[in-house]
């Protein structure tokens, strides 16, 4: 079976997971920041799709910068979500918090997190202050992918990794700082329930862009994914 075909009946198990769940952009109905729980087929699709991904050490980090990526949040790509005239930010926010407000249909003000990292609750209110309490996570993030088949694809696709919001989820600023750009060897979110959604994303993510595991990091997302099912990340699904 070629890669794509893969890939794409991998991801219509892992959508089945949590697609009836998810709020739409620009709604405010509450959830409890997980998108519902999976069946054991998901697990054992994301197994499957996880042997076919290549495993490599980790390339240098040479070369890298987040500007190999695009300018940060742009709307541009043609990624779910892209060329709405609201920044990727804004787009991940409306869809991840609850009791949105916001300005001119696009900047989001206020809203809560249920933060699927902790479990914790926050009110996210925009300003210089305020607005980190709530950040955007690149589930795999970009230094990662960059050392891990990203070098290789062009700078459209880098810009498409960067803005998808099946790569982005809104959680608690300082666990995603304490994340930084570690790989699933290395850090897994405090929510344990949450891990399995976790590492279905990474996988889903790591074959949409032809990216590699590491040895210790397939050892790893394997550890988590023979614990599921458990809940799916908020947004599951919209990024297909």
């Amino acid at each position: 079976m070629s890669h794509q075909l893969r890939t794409a009946a991998a991801g219509a198990a892992f959508a089945a997971l949590a697609l009836a769940a998810c709020n739409p952009v620009g709604t405010s109905a509450p959830h409890t920041g997980a998108a519902g729980s999976g069946p054991s087929v998901a697990a054992k699709a994301a197994l499957d799709e996880l042997d076919n991904l290549p495993v490599k050490g980790r390339a240098p980090k040479t070369g890298y910068s987040r500007e190999e990526f695009g300018t940060a949040w742009s709307d541009e790509g043609t990624v779910a979500l892209a060329r709405n005239s609201c920044p990727t930010r804004d787009d991940v926010l409306a869809r991840d918090l609850t009791h949105v407000v916001r300005k001119d249909g696009c900047t989001v003000l206020t809203g809560v997190l249920h933060d699927p990292y902790t479990g914790g609750t926050i009110s996210f209110k925009r300003g210089v202050k305020t607005s980190l309490a709530v950040q955007i996570d690149h589930i795999v993030p970009l230094s990662l992918a960059w050392q891990t088949g990203a070098q290789q694809l062009t700078a459209a696709q880098r810009l498409n990794l960067a803005n998808d919001p099946e790569n982005l989820v809104a959680v608690d600023g300082p666990t995603n700082g304490a994340k930084s750009d570690a790989d699933a060897a290395t850090w897994l979110p405090p929510n344990k329930p949450i891990r399995c959604g976790y590492a279905v994303r990474q996988i889903e993510v790591k074959a949409k862009y032809q990216l590699w595991v590491t040895p210790p990091e397939k050892d790893a997302l394997r550890r988590v994914l023979n614990s599921c099912p458990g809940p799916a990340l908020p947004g599951e699904g919209t990024g297909k």
